[in-house]
């Protein structure tokens, strides 16, 4: 079952139903990304516990090189 969620303030159709399955499906890397739940930083440790529900607001943080 599809549903939306808030991705970086826009809204995403989403077919997971974790924090993990949303992180494989927007193909993030394994490394350098964090994402935030309702502005809450949620461990990798936990992303294949951590579920997702209808208007969930995601915010996701991709680590950047560069001086």
């Amino acid at each position: 079952m599809n549903m939306k969620v808030l991705v970086n303030k826009k809204e995403t159709e989403i077919k997971g139903s974790n924090v993990a399955e949303l992180a494989h499906e927007l193909e993030l890397p394994d490394k350098g990304v964090a994402i935030a739940l309702h502005n809450r930083i949620i461990p990798r440790t936990e992303w294949e516990n951590q579920s997702l529900s209808e208007g969930d607001s995601l915010v996701i943080i991709k680590a950047a090189c560069g001086g």
